[in-house]
């Protein structure tokens, strides 16, 4: 397997540690800035022939089996549109996916008519800290998943609050089908340019079950993530930052009663799981890119995008509920980066 990356800044370069966890070839690199595919050489030991400032080269000399895209999103869908058409057969593309739905919907079509599998890089189906409140929520202890909610300092709506749309998707096994959101006043400038914006705000999505979840992350808000599964029996909150999980849940005993006997006996708990590692849950995502047997990474990573568009739009009309597929814009194009 060859793999190329295109895009030498900090998730580039984990993505290339990924890789050599994974024992995959990096037989090219491209970036436009000089400076950054220097020093990129210089940390993995790439020599110069496998480093590119011009993009074409890069294809016709690499003879590429794979390609990882973690460029801005601006760039997202020029990359992987001609990453498929030079012939590359797996692309995985960081996200947010693209900056319009139309992009995204274009990146699915020129893969699948070249032949080439599509994957996002929303790593939280790979997570012990969804995967473990998956597993409780779905115990008779838990009595099942009822809503997520996510309260954070100001890491943005699209940058990190997409990676949380696709958590929910995950954890509920069900496509968001409602979105109703509000920003919250002032903006910081984005670290990666003045182009790019990211808002501050409150995001509220429901499925057609009725499974909610709930992001607060507001521009007066400057520390920590913390994550909140309620079920019908029990409550657990994850500290995503040190790992720390609180368990609690009815005693057996209790557990008939209705839903507004909140103070029932409880059986309480702490435990510790795996902290984030975005090096290898990138290169899980990146292996079930190779052994997938169909396009899922690629539709729920439109799904993200889909629910951000929807945010963006209901903030236009008021903060009005808005469902999915319900006349968007798929055209307009938003400041992600």
């Amino acid at each position: 397997m060859r793999v190329g990356i295109i895009g030498c800044g900090r998730m580039g370069r984990r993505h290339m540690l990924a890789l050599k966890n994974l024992g995959y070839q990096i037989v090219g690199a491209f970036d436009s800035s000089l400076a950054s595919l220097e020093s990129t050489g210089a940390e993995f030991k790439l020599s110069k022939d496998k480093l590119y400032d011009n993009l074409k080269e890069f294809y016709s000399h690499s003879n590429l089996d794979a390609v990882i895209i973690s460029t801005n999103a601006d760039s997202h869908c020029y990359y992987t549109c001609i990453s498929a058409e030079y012939g590359v057969k797996f692309i995985l593309v960081e996200k947010p996916m693209a900056t319009s739905l139309d992009d995204c919907d274009l990146m699915i079509q020129v893969c699948q008519s070249h032949g080439a599998k599509l994957g996002v890089n929303h790593q939280m189906q790979f997570m012990e800290q969804y995967i473990e409140p998956k597993r409780l929520l779905a115990t008779d202890a838990y009595g099942g998943f009822a809503s997520m909610t996510v309260v954070a300092g100001n890491f943005g709506v699209s940058m990190n609050g997409s990676h949380y749309f696709e958590a929910f998707r995950f954890m509920t096994d069900e496509d968001p089908y409602e979105v109703t959101a509000w920003f919250s006043g002032g903006e910081l400038e984005n670290p990666r340019g003045k182009s790019y914006s990211d808002r501050a705000g409150s995001v509220r999505i429901s499925t057609r079950s009725g499974k909610r979840f709930y992001l607060e992350t507001g521009y007066d808000q400057g520390h920590g993530v913390f994550v909140t599964y309620c079920g019908r029996y029990g409550v657990l909150i994850v500290n995503e930052l040190t790992g720390d999980l609180f368990l609690s849940e009815r005693e057996p005993g209790y557990r008939d009663l209705p839903t507004s006997r909140y103070g029932m006996p409880a059986i309480n708990a702490k435990k510790n799981i795996q902290p984030v590692d975005v090096v290898i849950t990138s290169g899980n995502v990146f292996s079930a890119l190779i052994n997938s047997t169909d396009n899922s990474l690629a539709i729920h990573g439109r799904l993200a995008v889909e629910v951000l568009v929807a945010t963006y739009q209901s903030v236009e009309l008021g903060s009005k509920a808005i469902r999915l597929g319900d006349a968007l814009d798929k055209s307009k194009h938003y400041p992600w980066a």
